[in-house]
């Protein structure tokens, strides 16, 4: 469960990495004087695992999304690339100026309702373009905007409208390869993960049913993505051995022997009482401490969570090297033009 926590923090670790890396790569194109200027690029608040995942938790679990507010949400944005899906290159080709837009934007902060359906940005993939409206991110996820005093609504900004558009490059690609999420795989997931139905996690979140189920439909859509562009799933992420109470480290348990024992998994011969084999990952740093079936100490409890998290973190990054290649392909191939520099 909270294997999906690493991956955030992993990604929020990379989102200032990455925005470094779009900033260096925009192409600056000064537009005339009646249009905005050139607008670099600022991939979501992302988070794709280039980064090594933070021990104290593991790589599947999305915390529970706050509520919705102007532009995308920040557990919209961290959704984008909690499956390691945002690393990389951002949108290939970043222009600024408003030659999509049907409103001038400039020297404009605020748009009035009737302006919500304009287009402020345009993006281009494989020879289509596509317009994107305030409306388009103000109520990505199922958000419901939220209206100024005077009753206008802020121009998203730059880093949301990116984040809209490479959330969409993703999710299409997903349709395109056949991942198709349903109701009752959302269902399933709020159940494994949350233990808990759509009702409660909505109220406990503050949105709308509604809302809650298509914010988590993206995101088990890209996390399906993840994994099929990764080669599969990632393994669990090993739990960590509790420390005994009395400070007794080097008393042996039978919990402990349990907890190595799952661990080794078929490195151990239960019958033998033993090593199964000495070439395993576990016999090098392990042989040195006194197991059996039903006794280990915690230090040896340790040491195998050691080894554990070494080979979880080593195919961690094996999938964060194939997602970056993903998004470093699928990015690189689309272009993009802001009538907006808010940040």
């Amino acid at each position: 469960m909270s294997e999906k926590n690493e991956e955030l923090d992993a990604a929020e670790d990379m989102s200032g990495k990455e925005t470094e890396q779009a900033e260096t790569a925009v192409e600056a194109e000064q537009a005339d004087e009646n249009e905005p200027a050139e607008e670099p690029e600022e991939p979501k608040e992302t988070k794709a695992p280039k980064s090594e995942p933070d021990k104290s938790e593991s790589a599947n679990h999305l915390d529970a999304p706050e509520q919705a507010s102007r532009g995308i949400s920040a557990p919209i944005c961290v959704l984008i690339a909690v499956v390691a899906l945002a690393i990389g290159v951002a949108l290939g080709h970043f222009l600024m100026g408003g030659a999509g837009s049907n409103i001038s934007l400039n020297g404009r902060s605020t748009l009035s309702e009737s302006e919500l359906n304009s287009t402020i940005a345009t993006y281009t993939f494989e020879g289509a373009t596509h317009n994107i409206t305030a409306r388009d991110v103000l109520t990505f996820g199922g958000a419901e905007p939220t209206a100024n005093e005077d009753g206008t609504y802020d121009i998203p900004n730059t880093s949301s409208i990116v984040a809209y558009a490479q959330t969409k490059l993703m999710l299409d690609d997903a349709a395109k390869r056949g991942i198709d999420v349903t109701d009752e795989d959302v269902d399933e997931y709020l159940t494994t993960y949350y233990g808990m139905d759509l009702a409660t996690y909505a109220s406990s979140t503050g949105v709308t049913e509604d809302a809650a189920r298509e914010m988590l439909r993206m995101y088990v859509t890209i996390s399906e993505l993840g994994e099929s562009v990764a080669g599969g799933s990632l393994p669990e992420a090993p739990a960590e051995p509790a420390a005994p109470e009395d400070g007794a480290e080097e008393t042996p348990t039978a919990a402990y022997a349990e907890y190595i024992i799952g661990l080794v998994g078929d490195e151990w011969d239960a019958d033998a009482n033993t090593w199964a084999r000495s070439d395993g990952d576990y016999y090098a740093t392990l042989s040195s401490y006194e197991i059996t079936n039903d006794s280990a100490t915690y230090a040896a409890a340790s040491a195998a969570y050691s080894v554990a998290y070494a080979k979880y973190q080593e195919a961690y990054n094996a999938a964060a090297e194939k997602q970056n290649a993903y998004t470093t392909d699928l990015f690189s191939r689309a272009s993009i033009q802001v009538g907006t520099l808010l940040s």
